[in-house]
């Protein structure tokens, strides 16, 4: 799969799927995701189109049990940001022991689609690691905060 082109795709994305709001997509019916499969503005995949509507429903229980998905993410790195200190592009990992784990158990959770270098990915947009290299000001800031 192409970053570039799921990113192109995003709006069409948030409009297909309700923007994003777990309690309608949870509820998509078969025929709803007929209806995904011959929307152009979306990459046309059954199993992931399926897989949304699973992570959906699973996201909701997951807030239930948790009280937010936040406070649930938060558990796999103790509660605080992990800061690391790379100084090369080179030394960031795909996958971490964090990233294997939090994987693990959104798959246990029903998730699908989440492996670890796509969770360690969304862990490193979340701000659950800091992965920017020491010289760069960003790595200064966060880890002052």
């Amino acid at each position: 799969m192409n970053w570039l082109l799921v990113l192109k795709k995003r709006e069409g994305y948030r409009r297909a799927f309700d923007k994003f709001d777990p309690a309608k997509v949870a509820n998509y019916s078969e025929r709803d995701i007929e209806k995904l499969m011959s929307n152009p503005e979306i990459i046309r995949n059954r199993q992931k189109i399926q897989a949304a509507v699973r992570n959906a429903r699973a996201l909701l229980a997951v807030q239930e049990e948790f009280g937010s998905f936040d406070s649930y993410c938060w558990r796999f790195v103790d509660g605080q940001p992990k800061l690391n200190r790379w100084k090369t592009m080179r030394q960031i990992p795909a996958t971490t022991p964090e990233s294997d784990a939090f994987s693990k158990d959104l798959k246990n959770r029903g998730f699908s689609f989440v492996g670890s270098t796509i969770v360690y990915a969304y862990m490193q947009a979340a701000g659950l690691v800091n992965d920017h290299l020491v010289d760069c000001y960003r790595h200064r800031e966060i880890g002052q905060e």
